[in-house]
């Protein structure tokens, strides 16, 4: 059974330990024509509650040369996948009417699947005109996420898929990101270690 601060939306029972600021260093190693591109880098994540059954998500990327050169940023929205509810906010501005479906830890628990994971979505955009849909799981302190669309703008270079991981390791966001882009299938693209900035728990 969920164990959920009070203070959250019920739905965000699952994903509450990704709650707050984390920063540390990575590594990009990437194939790119006949040479390899590799950098170690830095990273500031964020994953902030605003009184939805969703977390909202921002990660900034330097390289770790003398002037800290800007190397990425993502902004995105993470959330637990289930059927859409009468009660769900949106489309557009349209605000949520009556209760939600899923209001209470009973009610998430519900969604557990077989294996005791919940099934997961993330949707993240890139400045370079780039929108990712994830699709996977939650189970615990681990998350399995593959594109199930990749959506490119004109200008946008070729990306077509992306698989990600995530993990709390002794208080440590631990992720791997495989790519498979510029011609190339999926293959391993970057990965860094985090340590948390703040405390979790809801954002004001």
């Amino acid at each position: 059974m969920l164990e959920l601060d009070p203070t959250l939306p019920a739905e965000l029972g699952p994903l509450q330990w990704l709650i707050g600021d984390w920063e540390g260093t990575g590594v990009l190693s990437f194939p790119v024509g006949e040479r390899t591109v590799e950098h170690e880098f830095g990273q500031r994540v964020s994953f902030a509650h605003h009184g939805h059954p969703y977390l909202s998500y921002e990660a900034y990327a330097w390289l770790l040369d003398d002037e800290l050169t800007p190397l990425a940023a993502e902004t995105g929205f993470w959330r637990l996948a289930r059927e859409s509810h009468e009660a769900d906010a949106g489309p557009g501005m349209l605000p949520p009417e009556g209760e939600p479906a899923y209001g209470t830890v009973d009610a998430v628990e519900a969604l557990r699947r077989p294996d005791g994971a919940f099934d997961l979505q993330a949707l993240i955009a890139h400045p370079a005109g780039v929108a990712e849909l994830y699709l996977g799981t939650i189970a615990g302190p681990r998350i399995d996420l593959a594109t199930d669309a990749v959506l490119r703008g004109a200008g946008a270079k070729e990306h077509t898929a992306s698989t990600r991981m995530l993990g709390l390791v002794d208080d440590h966001l631990l992720w791997a990101w495989d790519l498979a882009a510029l011609g190339r299938g999926l293959e391993s693209h970057a990965s860094a270690r985090l340590a948390r900035q703040t405390p979790k728990g809801p954002e004001s």
